[in-house]
């Protein structure tokens, strides 16, 4: 009675260890999202004011000597930005990755658990890989 209820609470363990995993994977993602669409919006942002700034001066050539100052700070934070996010995106897809293999595993460990619960003669499958969880 006693080995059941310790293999149970090893099991229940595991699986809430996994359940706390998969919700730091998503929030990780979420959180690269969020910094994404902050960095696309300051960045379009930027455009706009290059735009404005080009269309009040009316010079377009930022190669010109009379090329807004202003402009073409502006221009660099833009594409600071826009290289940030690139860099940023390549993290979103490897975070991705981690949550979906994560939460893959963790489906696997919770429908062992559930195989292993079943009463039916005939359901209770050897969890195979279940120690890597612990």
């Amino acid at each position: 009675m006693c080995l059941g209820y310790r293999t149970m609470k090893s099991r229940d363990l595991a699986i809430r260890l996994k359940r706390r995993e998969v919700e730091e994977k998503s929030r990780k993602v979420d959180d690269l999202e969020r910094i994404i669409r902050e960095f696309d919006q300051m960045a379009a942002d930027l455009e706009r004011q290059i735009q404005l700034e080009e269309d009040r001066t009316g010079i377009r050539d930022r190669g010109h000597f009379s090329y807004s100052t202003f402009a073409k700070a502006a221009a660099q934070r833009r594409d600071n930005l826009r290289q940030s996010t690139e860099g940023l995106r390549e993290k979103l897809t490897a975070a991705v990755r981690e949550r979906d293999d994560t939460v893959e595993q963790f489906s696997r460990a919770s429908q062992q658990s559930q195989n292993m619960d079943d009463p039916r003669p005939g359901r209770r499958d050897r969890p195979l890989g279940f120690t890597a969880l612990r």
